[in-house]
């Protein structure tokens, strides 16, 4: 009876080997749970190479690990990251790039021979040379904050640090260490002055949320389109389609001394290009108000940081809150960090479980479009 029960054994094993090895065999039967994953993936186009898609660094390292995710059934297209040095030795063999935090000058775009698209996980472009890349057939894009949630998370960090200050977060911790109970004395954002300077994506979806503090929300822009900002919500007050009173004062670029000398809290939430940079100097900082607070959610760059550093020493800055830093990554025995009233975090504003799920979306999409020689969308092209 064993030696029957062995040879009926032998004999399915062989039919299993004979039916596996049968290459025109398309049986949905052979597509077992213990068969190669390969088989749930979807066919290779064999009419064309692999898109090769390159994220730049280690740094935002979910950007690369949810693009690689979306795009796990597409053995077609291939994720890669590289060490920021090694960026122009590789750059070369790709066809989409994420720059994340790399320069591209002339000198690395020049070795992009096979490069159809430069884009950044998220809008800030400061870091590529744009002329430069059109001269070498390349375009360059951004992801829009406002379809992705970039901007809804960026809006909610700089309220974070708004109230870090406020509440005297690093105070508190020293409180908690000392098992004191009732100090620090904070402040409420009730009734406060808020300067957003730059409203973009980012400011429009931070005075939406900083209307329930019952604050006054002032704002510059390079250019309002019209008196009232046109937004989709049913939160304020609407008259065909346009919220009105979500900004209490608008100015222009030219009136940021004088909207700094009336806020008790100013948020930068601008683009960093050449005019912007170095902005938040020592004449603009001594135009605050004296004990305002200075929150910066959108590039290091835009902050002088000799003069921001002079200004807390002298009491006359009240608190400064920035996701962002001069240099990054951000010296952690910097001596602006001796401060108390000092709150950095290493930016992670839009780095948020909802915005790079959405934004490895699109750059996932856009190397399908790219492999399918489709149209691109869901990103601005810039040149």
């Amino acid at each position: 009876m064993l030696v029957r029960c062995i040879k009926r054994q032998i004999a399915v094993a062989n039919a299993k080997n004979l039916i596996l090895g049968l290459t025109c065999f398309s049986s949905p039967l052979t597509r077992s749970a213990g068969m190669s994953s390969m088989a749930e993936k979807k066919d290779v186009d064999n009419d064309k190479p692999i898109t090769r898609v390159l994220f730049c660094g280690p740094h935002f390292p979910a950007s690369q690990i949810y693009t690689r995710e979306y795009l796990e059934k597409y053995p077609f297209i291939q994720v890669d990251d590289v060490p920021l040095k090694q960026v122009p030795d590789h750059i070369g063999n790709y066809d989409l790039c994420v720059s994340k935090n790399m320069r591209f000058d002339s000198n690395v775009l020049s070795r992009a021979k096979q490069m159809k698209l430069i884009m950044q996980f998220g809008v800030g472009l400061e870091g590529i040379d744009i002329d430069a890349a059109k001269k070498h057939g390349i375009k360059v894009a951004r992801i829009p904050g406002d379809a992705t949630g970039n901007a809804a998370s960026c809006a909610e960090m700089a309220i974070y640090l708004m109230l870090g200050l406020l509440r005297k977060q690093n105070e508190m911790q020293i409180s908690v260490k000392q098992k004191m109970l009732g100090e620090p004395i904070g402040e409420t954002l009730l009734g406060k002055t808020v300067f957003i300077m730059g409203f973009g994506n980012i400011g429009i979806d931070l005075a939406k949320r900083l209307k329930p503090f019952d604050v006054k929300i002032i704002a510059t822009k390079r250019s309002w389109p019209s008196n009232s900002v046109v937004l989709n919500s049913k939160d304020f007050p609407t008259q065909n389609g346009v919220v009105d009173d979500l900004v209490d004062e608008k100015g222009s670029h030219g009136d940021i001394y004088e909207f700094a000398s009336k806020a008790d809290i100013v948020v930068c939430c601008l683009s960093m290009n050449k005019e912007t940079v170095g902005i938040v100097n020592k004449p603009f900082i001594s135009s605050m108000k004296k004990g305002a607070l200075l929150v910066n959610i959108a590039r290091g760059g835009l902050l002088d940081y000799e003069a921001v550093v002079q200004h807390l020493e002298s009491g006359h800055l009240g608190g400064l809150g920035v996701d962002v830093a001069w240099k990054e990554p951000f010296d952690p025995n910097d001596p602006v960090l001796k401060f108390k009233n000092v709150i950095l975090t290493p930016h992670v504003a839009g780095v948020t479980e909802h915005s790079y799920r959405s934004m490895a979306k699109v750059v996932g999409d856009v190397a399908l479009q790219l492999h399918a020689g489709k149209p691109l969308k869901g990103i601005e092209l810039v040149n």
